[in-house]
């Protein structure tokens, strides 16, 4: 087999992996993967993101699959929805305290692989990263992937010779600064 092949197979193994971290949490948690994912992603995204329509690209799940997992969390009362709107059929999504009590149990379901990973020498992971985060970026841009919230799709992103920077930080970044999931990412209007 030639590298790449080998690359994806491992990246595959890999992926394997954090579904049986998940699925093992699912279980303890009485919630499925795609709910435990859907809580996570509430807590550490602005609300405007949390609502079905967002959650269902970034997931790359049905609407419905992803109004199911909700009913049966708001019914659980994990999560609360928000009407603010002006469209009553509209809402984002909130967790309540019993979802940021579930939220803290699940923060640490990827310990086994951060464990394997402090083993790794820096460099390496320096590499990997910066492989990752360009990875993202090219499948989302080819549209395999439907969402991506890195640096180098978003509008205050300037690529420069001696690397990267950001305008909205107006400041040079490593590639190991490079964000996965940022915050105040803007995607660039093509």
């Amino acid at each position: 087999m030639d590298l790449n092949s080998k690359v994806t197979a491992g990246l595959s193994r890999l992926s394997e992996v954090f579904k049986i971290l998940l699925w093992e949490q699912a279980k303890e948690l009485k919630l499925s993967p795609i709910q435990i994912q859907i809580l996570n992603f509430i807590v550490y995204h602005k609300q405007e993101l949390c609502n079905v329509s967002y959650l269902s690209r970034e997931f790359n799940v049905t609407k419905p699959t992803i109004s199911d997992a909700i009913r049966v969390l708001v019914k659980k009362e994990i999560l609360i929805k928000d009407y603010s709107s002006s469209d009553n059929r509209s809402y984002t999504l909130m967790l309540s305290l019993k979802g940021k009590k579930i939220v803290d149990q699940t923060k640490n379901y990827t310990n086994p692989i951060k464990k394997q990973l402090s083993k790794v020498e820096e460099e390496d992971l320096k590499s990997i990263y910066k492989t990752v985060s360009k990875l993202i970026y090219q499948l989302n841009r080819t549209g395999v992937l439907s969402v991506q919230r890195t640096c180098f799709g978003c509008t205050f992103y300037k690529e420069k010779k001696e690397g990267h920077y950001c305008n909205l930080l107006k400041s040079e970044l490593q590639d190991i600064e490079i964000r996965l999931d940022c915050p105040e990412y803007q995607e660039t209007v093509k």
